[in-house]
């Protein structure tokens, strides 16, 4: 009882402080990254995933969507249905990514082209033309020749959207008169307008077919 009577609190807080302190945390058992383990046959501490694990998100089920490819060669059809709002993304991202180079009509004299760097091959060339395309997609993924691949930039879906717009510019640059719609004339005839032609500020009234009808032409 004299002992503790002669520690001041302060000394006493001091000595229960320091008696609960443990190093448990910091001296826990574990392993330096890459360090010789004893325990494991190999020597690595670091274990290897389980065979099979895939990380969330990256299965890839469906291997021609994220391939292009059937088995080892490129496939020629697209794995989701084609539609006008499927062109118009394609169209988009096409003018974005690959129109610097390649040129809003794929004859490989884009901007950049003219500044210097070196040409691609036109699209129009026949053995482009005739390119399956799962090869388009396959090298937007990987890369080819100076061309770096835009896996990274271009998501999976989007690098499809491009390779159909591809094939439809192909088709618009080299259509023959058997390609047209029976009763679609070509070049298609101009729009008629109704009234005065707009101005700056506002857009022009086209004439409709009942105008027509009616006798109705531009004033």
């Amino acid at each position: 009882m004299r002992t503790l009577q002669k520690i001041s609190p302060l000394g006493l807080l001091a000595v229960l402080t320091l008696g609960g302190c443990r190093q448990d945390m910091q001296d826990q058992p574990r392993f330096k990254p890459l360090a010789k383990s004893d325990f494991y046959s190999d020597l690595r501490s670091a274990r290897p995933p389980v065979e099979g694990t895939v990380a969330r998100g990256q299965l890839h089920e469906d291997t021609y969507f994220y391939t292009g490819k059937v088995g080892n060669n490129p496939g020629d059809y697209m794995p989701f249905p084609v539609s006008e709002e499927v062109l118009a993304r394609g169209r988009e991202r096409f003018n974005i990514y690959c129109a610097p180079c390649h040129s809003q009509l794929g004859d490989g004299n884009g901007m950049i082209v003219q500044r210097g760097f070196r040409a691609p091959p036109s699209y129009h060339t026949d053995r482009l033309r005739k390119a399956p395309l799962g090869y388009f997609f396959d090298v937007m993924t990987n890369g080819f020749g100076a061309m770096p691949d835009y896996a990274s930039q271009i998501s999976t879906r989007d690098r499809w959207n491009i390779a159909a717009y591809i094939r439809a510019l192909q088709l618009s640059q080299n259509a023959t008169a058997a390609d047209v719609p029976a009763g679609q004339k070509v070049p298609s005839q101009p729009p008629a307008f109704r009234g005065d032609p707009g101005s700056g500020a506002t857009l022009p009234e086209i004439q409709s077919s009942s105008d027509a009808g009616k006798g109705e032409g531009p004033k």
